[in-house]
């Protein structure tokens, strides 16, 4: 499970609410930088300036987005992507 007092500094900040649901998406240090999250939600995660691992860079906008980014959430291998909405 994700962390959130670990996930990276370069994370979009904020949340998004969605018919009524509160959601802040984020990676974790834990992310192996597999691309599953930018595989699955590309319009909402990519990977980092470093390189070195994937970053949430803009929280969902729309039902369809949030439905991406929580299939990148359910279907990350080390379990790096969270969500404190």
């Amino acid at each position: 499970m994700a962390d959130a007092t670990e996930k990276w500094e370069d994370n979009v900040t904020g949340e998004a609410t969605i018919k009524g649901q509160r959601v802040s998406f984020y990676v974790d240090k834990e992310c192996i930088l597999c691309s599953v999250c930018s595989d699955a939600a590309p319009n909402n995660f990519r990977m980092s300036d470093d390189e070195d691992h994937d970053i949430c860079y803009k929280q969902p906008l729309d039902e369809e987005e949030l439905a991406q980014c929580f299939e990148a959430l359910e279907n990350c291998p080390v379990e790096a992507i969270g969500e404190d909405g």
